[in-house]
């Protein structure tokens, strides 16, 4: 099953990137909004239902819940197996045609993303995950194992922070300068997950609404490439939560104090 994933995913990329090169979408028209006034195009939807074609024809009878199919949310569980997809993470990248914007597919088990592919159509970048065995990224056509950089290898070095203008907050910089000498890199979507799953980056903090379906598989690629995903009390993000909404939280590529560690 987890190598057909990936596939899944170039699928859904190819139906998205069929909406992203049309003249319409080239144009900027085809964008409509949903009742929280969030972004929503063809392409959300094309992907959305290429990959629950797909992921019902591998016969798992796995639950699938979709971003883009509210009646599903209700399939989220604290106890046992769904599929958790966002078919196009980062709506308004792809409106503003940057390429940053992927989509992302997971397998949640018992409240824990343990299998997750994460694919940039415009970059052509593949990032997926096999449980107990690791996370890799295609890129060029070339497949490397992913590593996260570890605390050692940074010792004297800035903290490479991930950060969006568009998401910054007061705490979020508050959150930064904490961190001490730093500098921001940038990256759209999940991709702040897997820059730092690929050893480019060394941290993400979130201090600002999410939902499920735009953490599950990112974070099932960076903790299988040794990174963590913790909510300000430390406790690993979780899933089948009674809200959809994620905590704030903080992806990095070694495990950091926050405030609600213990000291």
């Amino acid at each position: 099953m987890a190598n057909r994933l990936p596939d899944i995913a170039k699928a859904a990329g190819e139906a998205i990137l069929n909406v992203y090169n049309s003249p319409q979408a080239m144009q900027g028209h085809g964008v409509q909004h949903k009742a929280d006034a969030s972004p929503l195009t063809e392409a959300d939807l094309s992907a959305h239902r290429v990959i629950v074609q797909q992921l019902a024809a591998l016969g798992t009878h796995i639950p699938i819940v979709s971003e883009e199919d509210d009646a599903s949310h209700a399939r989220r569980v604290p106890v046992g197996a769904f599929w958790i997809i966002d078919p196009l993470d980062g709506t308004k990248e792809f409106i503003a045609r940057n390429g940053q914007f992927t989509v992302n597919i997971a397998l949640v088990r018992d409240g824990v993303p343990v299998f997750g592919v994460v694919y940039a159509p415009v970059l052509d970048e593949m990032f997926w995950n096999v449980p107990e065995e690791g996370a890799w990224l295609q890129r060029a056509g070339v497949t490397q194992r992913l590593c996260a950089a570890t605390q050692a290898s940074r010792v004297g070095q800035p903290v490479r922070v991930l950060a969006s203008r568009s998401h910054m907050n007061p705490e979020t910089e508050a959150f930064i300068r904490s961190l001490g000498a730093h500098e921001v890199v940038q990256a759209g979507s999940s991709l702040k997950f897997c820059r730092i799953a690929e050893g480019a980056a060394d941290c993400y903090p979130r201090l600002g609404p999410t939902c499920e379906w735009d953490t599950a598989a990112a974070q099932a690629v960076l903790e299988a490439a040794g990174g963590h995903v913790q909510s300000l009390d430390g406790a690993r993000l979780g899933y089948g939560k009674s809200d959809v909404l994620n905590p704030s939280f903080v992806a990095s590529a070694w495990p950091l104090r926050l405030k609600g560690d213990a000291a």
